[in-house]
C-alpha cells in the first residue's frame, strides 16, 4: 500500500472527512514521525511496532565489481521492530 492508497481507504472509511483534511492528517503523522527520527528519538506505536535510529560504524567495505577496498562512513539508519500484535495477526494466531 502507497500513501495515497492509504489516504483513499482513510477518506472512504470516514465519509464526514474532506480527502485533503485526510491527506493533511497522515502527512503530519509521517512528518511527526521522520522529525522524531532526525533527533533520534524512537517512535512507538502501540501493537504496531516501533521505529528507531540505528548507528552504523565506519568500517571498509568491497566494491563488488572491482574488488578493491573502499571506506564507507558511519551513518544512520532506520530500524522498524514489528509489536507483538503485529507479529501475532502476521502468523495466524
Amino acid at each position: 500500500m502507497i500513501r495515497s492508497e492509504l489516504i483513499q481507504k482513510i477518506a472512504d472509511e470516514n465519509p464526514h472527512l474532506y480527502q485533503r483534511d485526510v491527506e493533511k492528517i497522515v502527512n503530519t503523522i509521517f512528518d511527526e514521525i521522520i522529525d522524531a527520527m532526525s533527533h533520534g528519538d524512537r517512535v512507538e506505536l502501540r501493537g504496531f511496532g516501533a521505529f528507531s535510529v540505528k548507528k552504523r560504524d565506519a568500517r571498509t567495505g568491497r566494491n563488488p565489481r572491482t574488488g578493491a577496498s573502499v571506506d564507507v562512513e558511519e551513518k544512520h539508519v532506520p530500524f522498524f521492530k514489528t509489536g507483538k500484535l503485529l507479529r501475532d495477526r502476521l502468523n495466524g494466531e
